[in-house]
């Protein structure tokens, strides 16, 4: 009988993963323009379609994500900080994936959103310093067990204000300028502050469209960040599609991050 029940366990197991890969991932985007990346492309590999939202522009968030995988808030140019209505909105619906243990990944903005949401505070640096480009970053012990791949030395980055660690959350990642680089919380939340979506092309986008902003203090200039393109992609490459996967799969994911 133990054995009958361990097989019709696994095969519940197995009918929930086949469910799970056919749901959608609710993507929340915040420029016309914008694009998922290689984030969007690695999910779209394992199976999932995307269902990509722009609050900024009028579109609604789900009040449930029954529906979906799991959701992604990436980057924008706007501050968690700002008075707008649909800032504000984002802000509030990070609860609902959260109060499901539905797997959430904050990206830069997304991440500064997930700790405004769980009560930190976001701020620019006390020398208006900003970090755009790749910059280093080390792991914690949390952070280097993350997933099966080793976690990136050099991250890219494009932000100039950073977030405390929220109470409760773990710290998996260290930073010379912006000291909290990437934390976990609840059961399946993630926080990046850098952007491991970023495709070479789309860092050739951000280089010329914005290159008024490599003038700030601390920036790279863009002869930088395309060198440091092809030392460091590889390894970031590698790490997020693992971390993916393993964000994803809530039976075991939720509990590490718990942990």
């Amino acid at each position: 009988m133990h054995d009958l029940r361990h097989v019709t366990h696994r095969g519940s197991r197995r009918l929930a993963k086949a469910i799970n890969a056919k749901q959608p991932i609710l993507v929340v985007l915040h420029q016309e323009h914008s694009t998922p990346g290689r984030v969007g492309r690695l999910l779209r590999e394992m199976g999932h379609n995307l269902d990509i939202r722009l609050p900024r522009f009028g579109d609604s968030l789900p009040k449930t994500l029954c529906g979906h995988a799991g959701a992604v808030v990436f980057g924008g140019p706007m501050s968690a900080n700002d008075d707008d209505d649909f800032v504000k909105r984002e802000i509030e619906w990070i609860g609902a994936p959260l109060r499901e243990n539905k797997p959430f990944l904050g990206i830069c903005l997304g991440a500064q959103m997930l700790a405004r949401h769980l009560g930190a505070r976001v701020s620019a640096h006390g020398d208006a310093h900003v970090e755009r480009g790749y910059y280093a970053v080390e792991a914690t012990p949390e952070g280097a067990e993350l997933c099966g791949a080793p976690f990136p030395g050099h991250v890219y980055h494009w932000h100039r204000e950073g977030f405390d660690l929220p109470r409760g959350a773990t710290l998996l990642a260290r930073g010379q300028t912006f000291p909290h680089q990437a934390f976990s919380c609840e059961r399946s939340a993630i926080g990046l502050q850098f952007h491991p979506e970023v495709t070479y092309a789309m860092m050739c986008r951000w280089t010329t469209r914005a290159a008024e902003q490599l003038a700030e203090p601390g920036a790279r200039p863009t002869r930088r960040h395309l060198e440091d393109w092809y030392r460091f992609d590889a390894a970031i490459e590698r790490w997020i599609s693992e971390l993916l996967k393993f964000w994803l799969a809530r039976e075991h994911s939720g509990a590490a991050l718990a942990a």
